[in-house]
């Protein structure tokens, strides 16, 4: 998933330099989503492993 933000990201930026304002809000609309996805989905795993460690 966070390669897919990554990808978004770039695609912001390549947007962005050749002008496409709307594409480039919403490719960065996108990343932003799928990266705060990434970060749950990493930190419930995280702690999901530690819960199984400890037993």
């Amino acid at each position: 998933m966070l390669h897919y933000a990554l990808v978004f990201f770039v695609i912001a930026l390549i947007a962005a330099v050749f002008g496409f304002g709307g594409i480039a809000a919403g490719a960065v609309g996108i990343a932003k989503v799928l990266f705060f996805i990434f970060l749950i989905l990493a930190l419930v795993s995280f702690v999901m492993n530690m819960s199984r460690s400890r037993r």
